[in-house]
């Protein structure tokens, strides 16, 4: 498990390629720190598997499906990652529980500057939307962040200048491709709550409301919001 408060900023050395996976060598240093072989590391959110040390970094091996769920394949030499080790029992919980397994991608759309802070929004697939909520937790290439604002199709988080420098966020231009991983709590949540529905959590269930379905009703009241004790009831608790 991994908390999302990227340790350092490595660099690819090479990528080497067999018929079922791809060799990552990456340069680093603070991460090796007490690392042997088997350990995990998060490499732009994605946890690898230590398979060799050497003088200045380690490999790890990535599945093919890795490489096509994530923007690991678009690495290349020199290219700069986060990198994390997976929490000590005893460390720090510095940012929110993360698995380092990736749900997908998202592209930046726009980054702007707001006085200190640096925002980015993030467009991206309604399978990962729908667990994308306001001052919620998400992880962006590795990093804990919170969600500050949500639309249909994107959301957008606001970063602080410390964050943006230590990170490869610095890197991340308009059109770059960010790999995501959305609050596993949700995700258990919509299995255990709505076990056998695989549509999982619908608007119907949540209250949530488009623009449009704010009008009053045809009583000339307005739809209540959120969870409710008939919406509780109507589910079994």
């Amino acid at each position: 498990m991994f908390t999302g408060i990227v340790e350092e900023v490595g660099e690819i050395t090479g990528l080497r390629q067999s018929a079922t996976s791809t060799v990552l060598g990456v340069r680093a240093s603070t991460v090796l720190g007490g690392t042997k072989l088997g350990d995990s590391i998060a490499v732009n959110g994605v946890c690898l598997t230590v398979v060799r040390l050497t003088g200045d970094g380690f490999e790890g091996d990535v599945m093919p499906e890795t490489m096509r769920r994530t923007n690991l394949g678009a690495l290349k030499p020199k290219s700069r990652v986060n990198l994390e080790r997976a929490m000590a029992a005893d460390g720090r919980f510095g940012g929110h529980i993360v698995s380092g397994h990736v749900d997908g991608t998202g592209r930046i759309v726009e980054v702007k500057k707001d006085d200190n802070a640096i925002w980015y929004t993030i467009q991206t697939t309604p399978q990962l939307m729908r667990y994308i909520v306001e001052k919620g937790s998400v992880t962006i290439d590795g990093i804990s962040l919170t969600v500050a604002k949500v639309a249909e199709d994107n959301f957008s988080i606001s970063a602080i200048p410390h964050t943006v420098s230590q990170t490869v966020l610095k890197d991340r231009k308009v059109g770059a491709v960010v790999n995501l991983e959305t609050d596993i709590i949700g995700k258990y949540v919509e299995k255990l709550l709505f076990k056998g529905q695989p549509e999982g959590i619908t608007e119907e269930m949540t209250g949530a409301q488009t623009i449009k379905e704010n009008a009053p009703h045809k009583s000339g009241e307005k739809q209540q919001n959120g969870i409710t004790r008939d919406f509780l009831a109507k589910y079994g608790f």
